[in-house]
């Protein structure tokens, strides 16, 4: 992915989110940690297109973030206007894995790749449990769009 066109069709699923200065830390970056609420924010966004929200609401099923991993490929720095944006690439047993990726308005690129392993849980036993049909298919239609 080297173009704003890659990103756009690699993430379906893409959010608008101005750089602040209070995620800035002392070496003059946005500091490591804000990426992940970055992908937060795009995962969300994701989940709600899907319908993930809803089953949560209604089933009690719902997603626990089980594993994330970031990889800084360029720093960000106020002021700039970066897209937070997700994909599912792979589908396992109990959920899916996610791609997060971060576009830099100012510096027109990708900074920041990341994924977070998406697990499914009923939230009366506590246990994991297999993402439901409707779901597969919504993430599917979503991906395929």
């Amino acid at each position: 992915m080297k173009t704003k066109s890659d990103f756009d069709q690699a993430f379906p699923v893409q959010v608008k989110l101005p750089v602040q200065w209070g995620e800035m830390d002392a070496f003059n970056h946005v500091n490591n940690t804000v990426y992940f609420k970055y992908f937060e924010t795009a995962r969300l966004a994701y989940f709600n297109q899907v319908g993930v929200m809803d089953g949560m609401q209604k089933e009690k099923v719902g997603p626990i973030l089980a594993e994330t991993s970031c990889q800084f490929r360029r720093a960000l720095v106020f002021p700039d206007q970066i897209v937070a944006g997700g994909q599912v690439l792979e589908y396992h047993e109990f959920g899916f894995l996610m791609q997060y990726g971060i576009w830099s308005e100012q510096q027109q690129t990708i900074t920041t790749l990341g994924t977070g392993r998406i697990v499914m849980v009923d939230y009366k036993t506590g246990k994991k449990v297999k993402p439901s049909e409707q779901l597969y298919t919504a993430i599917k239609k979503l991906q395929n769009r």
